[in-house]
């Protein structure tokens, strides 16, 4: 079915043939995981080129596809292997390639046109078989987190708390993280994207943990907020104010509004609690193969006006970072099943006080 809708982006944009080469879009084509492949797709075929190290195991696992062997440059095989196949006007990932490459493409009876996001509008709707994936990711993704409730106590630096969560990725099966587990304490979850420290956790203080893992392929991602100790009353606002702020996006994710909704439903709930300019991210971001995919859930941008459709799937997850003192975000992956979001994570967004 993939296959069949690129051949028809290949018509609809009158190619002869298109280059695959970036690692995630191989994988979701033809399931096969590598660090050195192409796919070259034209209206009659599909080819799956590697080296070496993966040309036996490719041609066990993808029997439904012509694999080739690169026995030399890659570069190099490409190209002949174009002339091969008597192709003319060939599409390529110009996001995805450096302008090195783009270069050595060059090919005389070629013409090469570059594609930014050619199969960004087929990756962001997920087929029942992702869904279920990503549902299983995110079971496990939970256990981890109940399990690291168990597990943080003050005293621990933040390092601690990562390196636990990357032990029980592993034990649960899955193959890594699916970004490094941002783990951020006190002053440190009032900035987004904290690099996990050996700084200590402290009682009194809030702690944000960001986490996620790669299940069969498939990424998830979580963040929840606890409070180290009883939490005070200015904490408990902003906490309030960013749950409920989850609670109004996720209300507008149905079929036929658009991302912009979602976004501006949490951004407005947080302005008119007075945190006017705290909130200083998207509301969420597509996620599969890869951890930010298309589209982005942001009221900005040519995504604010993407109509939102079954099989959807992308994070909402709201923030308010007041800079010096903490943070608070809200993290689920959301679904789009029978007309509605649905989060996948069964973890409560209720306050945690540890």
């Amino acid at each position: 079915m993939r296959l069949e809708k690129v051949k028809h982006l290949l018509r609809e944009k009158g190619l002869d043939a298109f280059l695959i080469s970036s690692q995630s879009n191989v994988l979701y084509l033809t399931g096969f995981r590598s660090s050195h492949a192409y796919v070259v797709i034209t209206a009659q075929s599909h080819h799956l080129l590697t080296d070496a190290r993966y040309y036996e195991r490719a041609k066990a696992q993808l029997s439904d596809w012509d694999v080739r062997l690169i026995e030399q440059s890659a570069v190099r095989y490409i190209k002949n292997f174009l002339k091969e196949l008597d192709v003319k006007k060939v599409g390529y990932e110009k996001d995805k390639v450096s302008c090195e490459f783009q270069r050595m493409l060059r090919t005389k009876g070629v013409r090469w046109v570059g594609f930014s996001g050619f199969l960004k509008e087929l990756r962001a709707i997920k087929t029942e078989e992702e869904i279920s994936i990503m549902r299983e990711g995110v079971k496990k993704s939970d256990a981890i987190y109940r399990r690291l409730l168990e597990f943080i106590k003050p005293g621990m630096r933040e390092m601690d708390v990562r390196a636990f969560i990357v032990q029980e990725i592993f034990r649960e099966g899955a193959s890594g993280e699916s970004f490094p587990a941002i783990v951020a304490s006190g002053e440190g979850s009032s900035v987004p994207h904290w690099e996990t420290s050996q700084k200590q956790i402290e009682t009194g203080k809030s702690l944000l943990i960001d986490m996620g893992l790669v299940w069969k392929g498939y990424c998830t991602d979580f963040t929840r907020t606890i409070f180290i100790g009883r939490a005070d009353e200015e904490f408990k606002k902003v906490y309030q104010t960013v749950k409920d702020a989850h609670l109004f996006a996720l209300d507008k994710v149905k079929v036929g509004n658009t991302l912009g909704e979602v976004d501006r439903a949490a951004r407005k709930h947080i302005e008119k609690k007075g945190f006017k300019g705290l909130f200083i991210h998207s509301t969420g971001h597509g996620i599969g193969i890869d951890i930010h995919e298309y589209p982005r859930v942001y009221y900005k941008g040519k995504d604010s006006k993407r109509v939102i459709e079954e099989g959807m799937v992308f994070t909402v997850e709201p923030g308010i970072y007041i800079p010096g003192k903490f943070g608070v975000r809200l993290e689920n992956i959301v679904v789009v099943e029978r007309g509605s979001g649905s989060p996948l994570s069964e973890v409560s967004l209720d306050l945690i006080e540890l």
